[in-house]
């Protein structure tokens, strides 16, 4: 998995989606400690910066040295780079001992994990009562009818490019194992997957690079076919207009859970 984001770290960092403050704001309102958050798959850090607000402690792993080089520092979050089947002893070394953990998220990154594997370490690390599992996972951006159209359009050009896991995306994450219960005391009455937004102001640039961060866009690229080539930037600049900046819109399908 982590090779698939590696070589486009770079552009991961600076153009994926920027996750709402409402949504940590409300994962932290569910805990009643706030001592420590295990962000796991953490990328370039989106995540990671935002928990640090909230916990007095996190730990954000990923098993690309790549991503976590472009990731923000905060004095609070530890940053690691994991094997991708972490063991019981790497965990305890790097996250803690059970029933220490007071959140663990996984920010478009739970479909990749060895997920019997991941939530034993979950299981084991979550405090009791108390501990929260959030995932959450979101398909591609929409800016307005046109720019929509012509990504569809580009979506299909790469679409034998996607790894099987995307499947999960596709669904909603409707359909991903998630071993958990509704959090007692809260509103929810099941796991999900619920709804958040994600916006970004964002250029025709940044736009086609946050498409450029795409794994589906880089296999093309590896396996020879430039899909992102003058002709197909073209359409997409014909159709985001002479407007300097766009908000670009992501829905989150978000999973919560406790034990």
């Amino acid at each position: 998995m982590a090779a698939l984001f590696s070589k486009q770290a770079r552009e991961y960092a600076l153009a994926r989606a920027i996750y709402p403050k409402s949504l940590f704001s409300y994962l932290a309102s569910l805990t009643p400690s706030h001592a420590v958050a295990w962000d796991v798959g953490t990328g370039s850090g989106q995540a990671a910066v935002q928990l640090a607000d909230h916990y007095e402690k996190v730990v954000a792993t990923d098993a690309s040295k790549q991503q976590i080089q472009q990731a923000a520092q905060r004095p609070n979050i530890t940053y690691a780079v994991t094997n991708p089947h972490l063991t019981e002893e790497e965990v305890r070394t790097l996250v803690g001992d059970a029933e220490t953990v007071d959140l663990v998220v996984c920010a478009q990154a739970l479909h990749w994990f060895d997920l019997d594997n991941f939530y034993g370490h979950v299981k084991r690390v979550l405090r009791r009562p108390g501990g929260i599992i959030a995932a959450w996972t979101y398909q591609t951006p929409s800016v307005s009818p046109a720019v929509d159209a012509v990504l569809h359009d580009f979506n299909e050009k790469v679409f034998q490019d996607w790894a099987p896991q995307v499947r999960y995306i596709e669904e909603e994450y409707k359909s991903i194992s998630f071993p958990f219960q509704p959090v007692v005391g809260s509103k929810l009455t099941t796991t999900g997957p619920f709804q958040f937004e994600a916006t970004k102001q964002a250029t025709l640039n940044e736009y086609l690079t946050h498409l450029r961060s795409w794994s589906a866009v880089q296999k093309a690229i590896d396996s020879g076919r430039e899909v992102l080539n003058e002709q197909q930037q073209k359409l997409f600049a014909d159709a985001w207009g002479d407007t300097p900046h766009r908000i670009v819109k992501w829905t989150l399908y978000t999973l919560i859970g406790t034990l």
